[in-house]
């Protein structure tokens, strides 16, 4: 890797760590091709990406950043997982963690709060941004649905009172 690689690679790891809600790191050691197409592809779908680079290169890239407390955990063979949204790279790492021995937890940074493993499964517990719009909706949805629960019952009410009056009149 010349010179201008390694600028480039610097560029887009302190863009990542500037612009992503989450970064989390990982030690990947002994992991199989597959292991990792597998993580890469969970994290694709969940909206968080997976990127390998060189510790040296990405502590340079860290300086003045608000994530720059996570340098100490870019030792031996690591993997950063990131993403946009501040929960989803954390959930998909934590889960995946569970499954696979060799996926250790590090720590991570959420803006410029580090979180150590711990700190990391806590954010993996929170709800995601699409859970929380949802949540926002139906608490938006459930007076209004009330309302119209509630001027619906009378009607309802007039329409049984005069059925039960036909049927009197009727026998």
């Amino acid at each position: 890797m010349d010179r201008a690689q390694k600028e480039q690679v610097v560029e887009e790891l302190g863009q990542i760590f500037e612009s992503s809600g989450v970064v989390v790191v990982a030690r990947y050691e002994g992991m199989t091709v597959a292991q990792m197409q597998a993580l890469r592809a969970q994290m694709r779908e969940a909206g968080a990406a997976v990127r390998v680079a060189k510790n040296r290169l990405a502590k340079i890239a860290l300086e003045g950043k608000p994530s720059a407390s996570i340098a100490d955990y870019l030792t031996g063979m690591t993997v950063l997982a990131f993403s946009d949204d501040p929960v989803a790279a954390a959930k998909v790492a934590d889960a995946y963690a569970k499954t696979n021995d060799r996926f250790v937890i590090l720590g991570g940074a959420m803006g410029d709060s580090a979180l150590d493993p711990a700190g990391v499964k806590a954010v993996a517990q929170m709800p995601s941004r699409e859970e929380l719009i949802a949540s926002i909706v139906a608490c938006i949805g459930a007076p209004a649905s009330s309302i119209a629960g509630a001027i619906g019952a009378p009607a309802s009410n007039i329409a049984g009172i005069l059925t039960t009056l036909e049927e009197r009149e009727a026998a």
